[in-house]
């Protein structure tokens, strides 16, 4: 029985040990693919547009996507098998194109293939590197999708994102709904925005604005007379509006 045991230990550490050496090829391959690819030239106006905040290897959309894609080809195997780790390293990483394989990889292999406890991911990835390009789209893809499969787990979400002292959190609960169209909660979109409705935060205001203005697209009489009825920040109505005919 002992060395069955250890027979048992030793093939465990094995697949583990395959598993790192899994994301580090993918990984290292992908860097390798980046660094041949990089503009300084280009690097210094994305740094500009994002504010400083990250560094950028001066890769464009259609080119990172290119690489990504043929590296996930070859790669496809042991990625599905431990994309959660992939993605994680990969937004730990310092420049932001690594974050954007990040949401890429995200979205392809999290799409109705969540497990319940993803939510505890889910949230560190909101909170990582934090800024309005990875974060709206884990918010709408990532929350709106894990929560379209466990739709129990709704409120108990929304709620903790909501009370967060995170504010990227906060502007996730308002914006997870974008790609819910007509089947929207209307009520729970209207409870986060009257929460959140006096705060002086840019991006909340801006996110209650657009949560608005994108389900006005299927109901605008009710969103119309939602933002008539309500004291919303000057940003959050004009956002709100945009699309409305209406002269409120």
């Amino acid at each position: 029985m002992a060395h069955l045991k250890l027979v048992r230990m030793v093939v465990a550490m094995i697949k583990q040990q395959d598993f790192k050496i899994g994301i580090m090829d993918f990984i290292t391959e992908l860097d390798i693919a980046f660094q041949k690819i990089a503009s300084k030239e280009s690097a210094t106006p994305m740094e500009n547009y994002m504010k400083n905040k990250f560094s950028f290897l001066g890769i464009k959309t259609e080119p990172r996507r290119t690489v990504f894609k043929k590296l996930y080809e070859k790669h496809k195997p042991e990625i599905k098998a431990n994309f959660r780790n992939m993605i994680w390293e990969l937004l730990n990483k310092t420049e932001r194109e690594f974050h954007y394989v990040a949401l890429d990889l995200s979205i392809k292999e999290f799409k109705k293939n969540y497990l319940q406890e993803d939510i505890n991911l889910i949230e560190k990835l909101i909170t990582t590197n934090s800024w309005w390009d990875t974060v709206d789209a884990f918010a709408k893809y990532l929350v709106g999708g894990y929560l379209h499969q466990f739709p129990k787990e709704t409120y108990v979400v929304i709620k903790h994102f909501s009370n967060s002292k995170n504010m990227w959190l906060n502007r996730t609960a308002i914006l997870f709904q974008l790609s819910y169209k007509e089947k929207t909660n209307f009520d729970l979109l209207k409870a986060e925005c009257e929460k959140h409705k006096h705060s002086n935060e840019f991006f909340i205001q801006k996110a209650i604005g657009w949560a608005l203005r994108d389900y006005s697209r299927f109901n605008p009489d009710g969103v119309s007379n939602y933002v008539t009825s309500t004291n919303l920040k000057p940003l959050s109505k004009r956002e709100a509006i945009r699309n409305l005919h209406k002269n409120l």
